[in-house]
């Protein structure tokens, strides 16, 4: 697709005319080397910050920055790139490494390393590695179903969206979301969490609005009252609460939608949506079902228990990596903030209480902790492609888009595994893993407290309550203890200051300011990324 055919009609039109030229393919020679250079690139970066900052930048953009720069080289070669959708592949297959590097593989598998147990990191890395990889697929399946709708806000995918499309169409969208992403990177040098401003002017404002009430209230308790909520365990029981209301919220959803998705009752896409989404539900537990036995066995933790007892863990590791990848999802598709560290230290916490030996609690952290970031960001990913392929104009055309995009991701997971599996030696030999590994160390060897569990389980029955108020579309539980398990002060000013422009722009502005907002919110998610990313190369690099 050139440009100047791209541009013939108006923007409507857009993915109307992409599909009848068909969909980039994500295994085309040139799509498919610069795929693999982005990955490469994505991944060797994730390892790095994550093993010296503790932090993953999101390199989304950059890799639909390279697709741009590569399309104004006046070559042959390089015309597919000024394609968006083949730009999308671009953004989808570098994020996919880079986050699948660090959060789904590097930082598992510092777990055993930490604690001395240097037999189990190779079996660990296969299993997370297995673990990963049906965590993109089982999102891909999911997608755009009763549990997550592609409606939903997604924020960092439409931030990768609103930069592909102003790189396009130019005019007032280019300069929205340029003042955008200036503000955000001028926000982001004075260390302002921008991306917080962006994602709540874009988010559901039930949803927002418990997300930054959780934010302030983690980050000003013990300054103004004197309570440690953390030593209490109030944003960790409340997740537990608010977690399990919600797994309820999904299965009555799925037996809602079955029940009303007869011939004449709803649309076909509501009925496949629903098809969808159980059958996803049955098969992704069967697979973790199957890893969890891999894992136990492969690293030797099964020697450690008798029969009864590794059933449980068997089983409990399935739900618990399966609830935590759902509640990953659920946060990042409203927020863009996957607080995916804290929850696996809520699994992992359980799973002292219930007495299982230090081994098996080794493969659990590391287990659940691989499962939702991959999830969430192919979430992100795919948000963008369904914000340039029309938002499901073509309903062939955008399911053709979405198979792309995830052959794209997993080429981006696969140099992900080769990157992290001759690289993680180097980084052990000289003493760095992901810092939050220490905490689940430290956790392990503490062992279980009455105190600990007396505390999860009064503050889950708030948790639960407030979910259950909200109903599975705002998610003012999950929202709430989400926003409680980040120590972000300005965070949370920054959600307030973003919900009162987004109350009083359109009353001041007119009607106009809602889609303007949305475009501007993009760019200043966008601007604190790049910043991010720079910031943490820079920092890395020193």
């Amino acid at each position: 697709m050139s440009t100047d055919a791209a541009r013939s009609g108006p923007p409507g039109t857009r993915a109307q005319h992409d599909a009848g030229a068909g969909h980039p393919r994500a295994l085309a020679p040139g799509n498919l080397v610069l795929t693999l250079v982005l990955s490469v690139f994505g991944a060797i970066v994730g390892v790095q910050l994550i093993a010296t900052l503790g932090v993953t930048p999101s390199t989304s953009l950059v890799g639909a920055l390279a697709a741009m720069t590569l399309a104004r080289i006046p070559l042959v070669a390089f015309r597919r790139f000024r394609s968006v959708h083949a730009q999308n592949l671009a953004q989808t297959s570098i994020s996919s490494a880079t986050f699948g590097a660090a959060n789904s593989l590097f930082l598992p598998i510092g777990i055993p390393f930490l604690f001395g147990f240097d037999d189990m990191i190779v079996p660990m890395l296969i299993g997370v590695s297995a673990a990963m990889l049906v965590d993109a697929w089982l999102l891909y399946r999911m997608y755009d179903t009763p549990a997550f709708p592609a409606s939903n806000p997604w924020p960092p995918g439409l931030a990768a969206a609103e930069a592909i499309k102003a790189g396009d169409e130019g005019g007032r969208r280019a300069k929205v979301l340029g003042l955008g992403l200036v503000t955000g990177l001028v926000g982001a040098v004075f260390t302002l969490p921008m991306s917080a401003f962006g994602v709540a002017l874009i988010g559901g404002l039930g949803a927002m609005a418990a997300f930054g009430a959780g934010l302030l209230i983690i980050s000003y308790a013990e300054p103004v009252s004197g309570l440690d909520l953390n030593a209490m365990y109030l944003p960790h029981g409340m997740m537990i609460g608010a977690g399990l209301v919600a797994l309820v919220q999904v299965g009555r959803t799925i037996l809602q939608a079955r029940r009303t998705c007869g011939p004449t009752a709803a649309p076909v896409a509501a009925q496949d949506g629903a098809r969808r989404l159980g059958t996803s539900m049955r098969l992704g537990f069967g697979a973790y079902l199957v890893i969890s036995i891999l894992l136990a066995l492969g690293t030797g933790a099964a020697t450690h228990m008798s029969i009864g007892m590794l059933i449980g863990f068997i089983v409990y590791a399935s739900v618990a990596a399966f609830l935590h990848e759902l509640l990953v999802g659920i946060a990042s598709m409203h927020s863009g903030w996957f607080p995916a560290f804290a929850i696996a230290l809520i699994t992992l916490l359980l799973g002292i209480l219930i007495g299982f030996p230090p081994e098996a609690l080794v493969v659990l952290s590391g287990f659940t902790a691989a499962t939702g970031p991959a999830f969430a960001d192919m979430g992100f990913d795919l948000k963008a492609g369904y914000l340039l392929r029309g938002e499901n104009a073509d309903p062939a055309f955008e399911l053709e888009g979405r198979r792309q995009q995830l052959i794209a991701a997993m080429i981006g997971f696969v140099v992900a595994i080769v990157v992290v599996a001759v690289s993680y030696q180097i980084f052990f030999d000289n003493g760095k893993t992901a810092p939050i590994d220490a905490a689940y160390v430290a956790a392990i060897k503490a062992g279980p407290s009455t105190h600990t569990a007396v505390q999860l389980a009064l503050w889950a029955i708030p948790g639960a309550l407030i979910q259950f108020i909200g109903g599975p579309r705002r998610q003012l539980g999950i929202m709430l203890a989400t926003g409680l398990l980040i120590t972000t002060p300005m965070a949370g000013w920054m959600v307030v200051a973003g919900l009162a422009v987004r109350v009083l722009a359109p009353r001041i502005l007119g009607h106009k300011a809602k889609e303007n907002l949305e475009i501007f919110a993009g760019g200043a998610i966008a601007g604190d990324a790049l910043y991010s990313f720079g910031h943490g190369i820079f920092t890395a690099a020193k």
